[in-house]
This record gives structure tokens, sequence and C-alpha cells, in this order.
């Protein structure tokens, strides 16, 4: 077991060293190296970028952007799954509309956020909204029906009533799956953010690679990605790291 725990943290840091070399091959093939630029060249970007603390001002004004419509997806999101989860009745009328939703892509409702909201901050976040509540409320939703009914029908056999058994069942059961839904919210926050900066941003990672693109600086292109990367896969681990605290109990039940 020692063993293989090991060998997979060696695999990690190797996959990441060929992962850059095959970038830097990639980069010195003449017509390659047009588009995609050498990792040594980003680096240096990326440093100049921050030192002159343009950067950082993108970074931040992203995240402003990412968090606040992702926690306001993750607010709304809650209630609506457990309701539809918990309410047949609410499910048939929701559902529907949630599904239909959910296979537009958000860009294409950038003309109608524009005209309701204009293209200040709130524009932005509520296209970032959308996207992350759709993706949200259906993994927490299908949570709420995955729910073990044997503890359901034990619980009803205690004497329990329907809001005990919602909020000491049905809610621990389906946190692995709010967890879950945290983390596609997260990303889902992440892959939108370019198109919600497309609402008149004048700052931001997203706005930062569509300028770049105007102006062919493919280094600032890719350095814009590769940050945006970073940040979301260290946001995915720390949401990994939570669900390991959060839902031990759940293992020391299984075993």
């Amino acid at each position: 077991m020692k063993a293989s725990r090991i060998s997979a943290r060696l695999i990690t840091p190797l996959s990441v060293i060929c992962g850059i070399l095959i970038w830097y091959a990639l980069s010195k093939i003449p017509s390659v190296g047009a588009i995609i630029t050498d990792p040594f060249k980003i680096a240096k970007t990326l440093f100049i970028e921050a030192k002159a603390g343009s950067l950082w001002t993108n970074i931040s004004a992203s995240m402003l952007r990412v968090l606040g419509g992702f926690a306001l997806g993750l607010v709304v999101a809650i209630p609506v799954a457990f309701v539809m989860g918990w309410y047949a009745n609410i499910r048939a009328v929701i559902e529907p509309w949630i599904q239909f939703f959910r296979t537009i892509p958000p860009i294409a409702l950038i003309p109608l956020v524009i005209v309701s909201q204009g293209i200040g901050e709130s524009a932005k976040i509520a296209v970032i909204f959308i996207a992350t509540f759709l993706v949200m409320v259906i993994s927490i939703f299908q949570g709420v029906r995955n729910v073990d009914p044997t503890l359901i029908k034990a619980a009803r056999v205690l004497g329990a009533t329907d809001r005990h058994i919602f909020f000491e069942v049905v809610v621990p059961a389906s946190f692995p799956y709010i967890l879950v839904g945290v983390r596609l919210g997260l990303a889902s926050a992440w892959t939108t953010l370019v198109a919600a900066e497309m609402t008149g941003a004048n700052k931001g990672l997203g706005n930062m690679v569509m300028e770049a693109s105007l102006y062919f600086r493919m280094d600032l292109v890719i350095m814009g990605i590769f940050v945006i990367g970073v940040i979301g896969l260290a946001m995915d681990k720390g949401v990994l790291y939570l669900e390991r605290r959060l839902t031990g109990w759940q293992e020391l039940r299984k075993s």
C-alpha cells in the first residue's frame, strides 16, 4: 500500500515534467511554434506581467466574478435540488425547464443578459451564475434521488417525521453529491469566465486573453489560459481536501 502511494506521488510530477517537455518540443516546430509559445517564454511573460501588477489586477477581477457567480449559484441550487428531489409534483414542473436551459450554452444568453443588465459586473456574474446553477442543481438533485430507501424506511419505522427524515437522513446522505456539485460548479464557472467577460469587461483573465489574441500575443494568450487552469486546479484540490475531511464518516460506515 505504501509503495503504491509513493509511486503515485512520483507519477504526478513525472507527468508534469513530460508534459512540459512535449510542450517545449512542439513549440520548436515552425508551423506549431507560431501558435504554441515555448514554456520558457511563457514563464518570462508571467514574471513581467506579475511584476507590472497587471496580472494580479486581472486575477482579482476574475476571482470576484467567478466566486460571486458560483456562490449565488450554489445558494440557489441547493434548495431547488432538494425540493425537486423531495416533492414529485414540484419536480415535474421545474425539471423540464432546467433540462431545457442546461442544453443552451451560456454564451448564447449574453445578448439577453446585456440587454437586461447592461455591461456592468452584475451581467458577468449573471452569466456565471446561470452556468454554475444548472450544473450544480442536477448533481445535487441526483444525490437526493439516490438516497438509500432502506434508510428512509428504517427512520419511518422508528417514528421519525418527514422533517426529521429530511434533515437527519436525506441531507447527510446527499452531502457528498453537494461537494461533487461544488467541484463541477467551480469548473463550469472558470470555463464560462471568458464568455462572461465578453460583456464589456476592461479587466480580467478572460478579457486579457481576448485582447492578446487580437494582437496575436500568443505568449500572453497561453499564459492567461495557464493561469486560469492553475487556479481552477487549485480550487478543485481544495474541494477534494474538504470532501475527505467532511465525508470520512461515510467511509467508516461502509467499512
